[in-house]
C-alpha cells in the first residue's frame, strides 16, 4: 500500500488543478545514481490500460503503481517537506536499505 500524507496530497490536488487536468499520480522506481534506484512520480492524465498496475487511493489522491515496482515501494510514504529553500516531495520507505550521499538514489 502507498500512502499520501494530507500535505503531500493538497500539493498534488493543486498541481492537478494548475495542470488543469489529471486523475492521480504513478509511482515507480528507475534504475540509476549511486545505490542503483530512483523514485519516479509522474502525473496520469488517461487510465492505464495496463494489468500489472495496482490502484491505491490516500487522502482524496489516486495513486497507481507500476507493476515492476510493486517490491520496492510497498509500503511507501509520501510527505511534502520545505527545508529552507528547497520543497518538494519526500519518499518514506521501509524497505530502503541505503542512499546515496546525494539522496539522489535508493537500494533495497
Amino acid at each position: 500500500m502507498i500512502s499520501l500524507t494530507p500535505l503531500a496530497a493538497e500539493k498534488v490536488k493543486t498541481h492537478i488543478e494548475r495542470r488543469g487536468r489529471g486523475l492521480g499520480i504513478r509511482i515507480g522506481v528507475k534504475t540509476t545514481g549511486c545505490s542503483g534506484l530512483a523514485y519516479v512520480l509522474e502525473f496520469v492524465d488517461i487510465l492505464p490500460v495496463t494489468r500489472d498496475q495496482l490502484l491505491y487511493e490516500s487522502n482524496g489522491v489516486k495513486v497507481w503503481i507500476d507493476g515492476r515496482s510493486i517490491p520496492y515501494v510497498s509500503g511507501l510514504s509520501i510527505d511534502y517537506q520545505k527545508k529552507g529553500l528547497n520543497e518538494g516531495f519526500e519518499f518514506i520507505n521501509p524497505n530502503e536499505k541505503d542512499r546515496c550521499g546525494c539522496g539522489e538514489s535508493f537500494r533495497v
